[in-house]
């Protein structure tokens, strides 16, 4: 089991979830943040953390978020480790709330 960074991050990408996790296994992307399965010791502390719910065990996962396990294992091997909180997207809180974001990814790496 680990845990996983699902659709409703995409276009957010709040960090409150970094700043508690004890192992930093967050990866950082242009507009979403995924957990480093091979890093995350599945202890649950960042799920609560999040601002739109977008932490959850991969045992738990809705049927429709079943992609993201593997895109979160897909994107850890590309994206560099965040450990410290950062500001959120500028519009973070007009996508918050908005549902089908898949499309809106944006996968290319970041250079911090």
């Amino acid at each position: 089991m680990t845990y996983v960074v699902t659709e409703s991050c995409i276009r957010c990408r709040y960090t409150d979830c970094v700043e508690v996790c004890p192992t930093d296994c967050f990866r950082q992307g242009p507009n979403f943040l995924v957990i480093d399965p091979d890093e995350c010791i599945d202890c649950g502390v960042c799920a609560p953390e999040c601002p739109v719910d977008a932490i959850v065990s991969s045992e738990d996962i809705a049927e429709d978020q079943l992609a993201f396990v593997e895109l979160n294992a897909a994107l850890a091997k590309q994206w560099p480790a965040i450990d410290a909180r950062q500001a959120p997207l500028p519009d973070a809180d007009e996508w918050k709330d908005v549902q089908s974001k898949l499309r809106y990814l944006q996968k290319e790496p970041v250079t911090c």
